[in-house]
């Protein structure tokens, strides 16, 4: 009985992507006008479905519903990623001959270890938040602000010893 029941489900679950899924993909191709994209977001929500087939009473309904879910957050990175060019361009044309940085510090902060360059480069010098520079490296926001500290004290007690030995 239990074979029979899965049979039945796993034909329904076929026949149901090759009905929807060429109009799906379509319908997001559409809105997202990329044919890559398009198809992501459509098996991203057949994969979606399949994951809750038992509890989903209304299946096509449900596809379209995630498939705009998912195809708003494609919307919402975008257009971060718009912002974030926007501001790196307008930065370097209010400062385009800014002073470059002492190399000394420069040179401290390329000897870094990568665990402690990384957060410094993109906290102190891209300007990131710590929850963003969290997201990028996969830390949690605690961590990286132990190792922004970590790598203030090490620079702080480089740069004291080179001024120490200059006097």
């Amino acid at each position: 009985m239990k074979r029979s029941s899965r049979r039945s489900r796993d034909r329904a679950a076929s026949e149901l992507f090759a009905a929807l899924y060429p109009r799906l993909a379509g319908w997001c191709r559409r809105l997202v006008d990329d044919d890559e994209t398009a198809h992501e977001v459509a098996s991203e929500a057949f994969t979606r479905l399949w994951a809750r087939w038992t509890s989903v009473e209304e299946p096509r309904g449900f596809l379209y519903v995630t498939a705009a879910n998912l195809v708003r957050d494609h919307w919402r990175k975008l257009e971060r990623e718009r912002r974030a060019v926007r501001r790196v361009t307008v930065e370097a044309a209010i400062r385009p001959h800014a002073e470059p940085a002492d190399p000394s510090v420069r040179l401290l902060v390329q000897s870094l270890p990568e665990r402690l360059r990384v957060p410094i480069l993109l906290h102190y010098y891209a300007d990131m938040p710590i929850r963003e520079v969290s997201v990028l490296t996969g830390r949690k926001e605690g961590t990286v602000k132990a190792d922004l500290h970590a790598a203030r004290e090490l620079l702080r007690d480089h740069l004291r010893r080179s001024l120490d030995h200059t006097r």
